[in-house]
């Protein structure tokens, strides 16, 4: 979580002007998706491998200028989920409170961590900080 010297509405354009995260964003270089539920959101991610890694994952809620959630399809039997949650609260004096909260679970979580679990370590929180940043920027230019 991070506060962010922009309102909401700034904060809002930066995470879902997919089109531009290859420019400012340092976890996530490529993505599509056109936050309807259940349509896909297609991702090139990074620091999770020696290669970028490409992700499809399935849009689950929005809730215009306030959140968006995805996550991955199930794998059968409890073996693996996952939700990424962005979160947007508006604070006094054009601040806003991003929150970014990623879960997961199932039997295979413990492998997926020992595989990831650096690059989850460093590619989040660069992502938060990168869309805290480039907010900051729009809003003072």
């Amino acid at each position: 979580m991070v506060e962010v010297d922009a309102p909401a509405e700034v904060v809002w354009s930066v995470l879902t002007d997919f089109d531009r995260y290859g420019d400012w964003n340092p976890f996530i270089s490529r993505c599509r998706a056109d936050l309807t539920v259940g349509a896909p959101i297609d991702m090139t991610v990074q620091q999770l491998a020696p290669r970028p890694i490409r992700m499809r994952e399935w849009i689950r809620s929005v809730t215009p200028g306030q959140e968006f959630t995805y996550s991955m399809k199930p794998i059968p039997l409890g073996a693996l989920r996952s939700k990424r949650a962005h979160t947007l609260t508006p604070l006094t004096g054009d601040r806003t409170r991003y929150e970014s909260h990623f879960e997961l679970d199932g039997w295979l979580a413990p492998l997926v961590g020992l595989l990831f679990g650096r690059g989850f370590e460093r590619g989040f929180p660069a992502m938060t900080t990168a869309v805290e940043q480039e907010a900051a920027r729009l809003h003072s230019s």
